[in-house]
């Protein structure tokens, strides 16, 4: 990640304590950061799937059990929903 610069933003006063509590001050930052990278890479995902449904139909169960096991690196699982 670049230069960092600093926002001003409004969250709901437990869930920023409940952050601080579990980051410590000067991990607040850093865990929001994660938070919303993955939040844009589930964006993206949801894109993604959007897009190639609207191309090829519903995806079926097998076909998310397989995806499922790829983002888990857990290949044994998408070999089962192949067979």
């Amino acid at each position: 990640m670049s230069g960092s610069r600093k926002y001003s933003v409004s969250l709901p006063e437990d869930l920023a304590e409940t952050v601080r509590e579990r980051t410590g001050p000067g991990g607040f930052s850093a865990y929001l950061a994660e938070a919303l990278e993955q939040k844009l890479a589930m964006d993206r995902l949801a894109e993604i799937v959007s897009d190639f449904e609207a191309d090829n139909g519903p995806l079926s169960r097998e076909e998310i059990a397989a995806a499922a096991a790829v983002l888990r690196r857990d290949g044994r699982a998408a070999e089962g929903a192949a067979a």
